[in-house]
């Protein structure tokens, strides 16, 4: 699991010379209102003990990521768990929480657009570094597959709080957190990086 090796953003900005700021993402957040399986979805993951992981990757991100995958007729795909394996001589490989993808119809990863990872010890600040990682290793995979894009995006989540964070030259991590308690906002921000990709 090398992109877990990442620690803090001072190793990764010495390994890649990737400084980062914090900065305001997003100007104006439409709020999209959830629809009824995804609000019975998050009701029933209120109801029950998720304490692990893996549990509210399959009881809260999940039904996040299929509600948005349906409210844009299927333009993006995800995937959970998959490896993304681009540099391992500096730590660029291993597996990853979630990858969202532009949906090319193919059952292999192409086209990476965000990385979502879950915060590890309930904290947001402790994964920003992997997903930093990660977010460089989807902008390198594209590269290798002839896909330039300008920026990509990342999430550390811990089910409850999510954090964005947007790598172009340097790696931007966006001042406002956002809460599962406000799902309305959450969707926006999702839907306005879903919509930054349709070009």
């Amino acid at each position: 699991m090398a992109y877990s090796n990442f620690k803090n953003l001072l190793e990764f900005e010495k390994k890649f010379g990737i400084k980062n700021r914090r900065l305001n993402l997003f100007d104006e957040v439409p709020k999209l209102s959830a629809s009824e399986d995804l609000q019975k979805a998050l009701l029933i993951a209120n109801e029950l003990p998720i304490k692990s992981e893996k549990a509210k990757s399959e009881m809260i991100v999940a039904p996040i990521l299929i509600e948005l995958r349906n409210r844009n007729d299927k333009y993006f795909t995800f995937f959970s768990g998959d490896s993304l394996n681009v540099d391992e001589e500096n730590d660029l490989n291993g597996e990853c929480d979630f990858i969202l993808a532009k949906d090319t119809g193919s059952f292999d990863l192409s086209f990476p657009i965000m990385q979502i990872v879950e915060a590890k010890r309930n904290d947001v600040e402790i994964g920003i570094p992997q997903c930093a990682a990660q977010m460089l290793g989807a902008k390198i995979f594209n590269e290798q597959n002839d896909i330039n894009l300008d920026f990509i995006y990342g999430c550390v989540t811990t089910g409850d709080d999510w954090l964005f964070m947007k790598l172009t030259d340097e790696l931007h991590i966006n001042t406002k957190k956002y809460y599962l308690g406000n799902i309305e906002e959450l969707l926006g921000v999702f839907q306005i990086i879903i919509n930054l990709f349709r070009q």
